[in-house]
């Protein structure tokens, strides 16, 4: 009987252990979006600045007993533009939506707000990202929803567009309001 070397085997072997790990990969939801630390974890410290126009939030408005979102933007944020009729529909249905003005210019972030409508209920500015870096923010938008005890349901890394809302965020929503989250 010939004996097999490890060397005969290796080859397959290790072909077959990237292709299970491509294969895995490809099956997520988003391939190219990285994936939430924070998603079922409690939502991190809110620490916001004022932004001119808009009431600021706490820790509190997290664990106020409903469903809320959070959502990082910016008036430079051309998928900030993309999202905002959205927003102002989930407003629209009495969804309470936090924002979080990220790295940007008060006036501007004000600004944008005052042509586009206001879909938050309450906001505050990030000038320096040093929140949106303990949320695990890698970029604007990015929106997270919030269950009544303040832990973190879902993440929507980009725009939410009508796609996410309908293939994402709408059913974390109604299971989460058929749980009594709302």
């Amino acid at each position: 009987m010939a004996k097999v070397s490890a060397l005969m085997i290796a080859p397959p072997a290790v072909f077959l252990g990237l292709a299970t790990l491509f294969l895995v990969g490809m099956q997520r939801e988003n391939p190219d979006e990285l994936p939430s630390s924070i998603v079922g974890q409690a939502a991190p410290p809110i620490t916001v600045e004022t932004l001119p126009g808009v009431t600021p939030f706490t820790d509190a408005d997290l664990r106020a007993g409903q469903l809320t979102l959070v959502n990082f933007w910016a008036s430079w944020c051309g998928p900030c533009r993309v999202e905002h009729p959205t927003l102002m529909q989930l407003k629209d249905e009495g969804i309470d939506i936090l924002g979080v003005n990220y790295k940007d210019v008060p006036a501007n972030g004000a600004a944008f707000l005052a042509e586009l409508g206001n879909p938050f209920a309450k906001g505050g500015a990030d000038p320096n990202g040093k929140m949106a870096l303990t949320w695990g923010v890698y970029g604007v938008p990015e929106t997270y929803l919030i269950d009544a005890d303040g832990t973190v349901l879902a993440r929507v890394a980009g725009p939410v567009t009508q796609r996410e809302l309908t293939t994402r965020l709408r059913p974390v929503l109604d299971a989460a309001r058929a749980g009594g989250g709302s």
